[in-house]
């Protein structure tokens, strides 16, 4: 039924990932699907802010960041899963729908918190990647 799962995650917060990546495990060994695991780096506002970081800083960002990644993986994934790592730089929901179609991925497992009020005014990164995404998306709530 699912080939490719895409598993976002934030390797700052155990919350992104917590309840997700047991779901998405275990649906790899039943489907014998592909994990993608995406990291995303943020953006740091307007271009008029990049001038104060150093020259290469976004590949050396993104040479740290898919170390840190490789790591997580290596740590909690079991190696019977086959993993791709994938490492983005941008707002996080868009980056998530642009892995999706990237990774032509069946299915989404993405963490998400309690709804807060501004939640509900901005909206999450989950609401958003359930909203626009065109794959199926798993919620595993914390």
């Amino acid at each position: 039924m699912f080939k490719d799962i895409l598993l976002p995650v934030d390797l700052n917060h155990e919350n992104s990932w917590r309840k997700s990546l047991p779901i998405a495990i275990a649906l790899c060994r039943m489907e014998g699907a592909n994990l993608h695991v995406l990291s995303v780096i943020p953006q740091f506002g307007p271009s008029m802010v990049s001038q104060y970081f150093p020259e290469n800083y976004e590949e050396e960002a993104t040479a740290h960041m898919m170390e840190a990644l490789h790591k997580f993986t290596g740590a909690h994934i079991p190696p019977d899963i086959k993993v791709q790592h994938i490492v983005a730089h941008g707002t996080v929901y868009d980056e998530i729908l642009r892995a999706c179609e990237t990774t032509a991925c069946d299915l989404v497992i993405i963490g998400a918190h309690r709804p807060d009020l501004k939640d509900y005014m901005i909206g999450s990164n989950a609401s958003r990647v359930v909203r626009h995404a065109k794959c199926s998306v798993l919620v595993a709530r914390d």
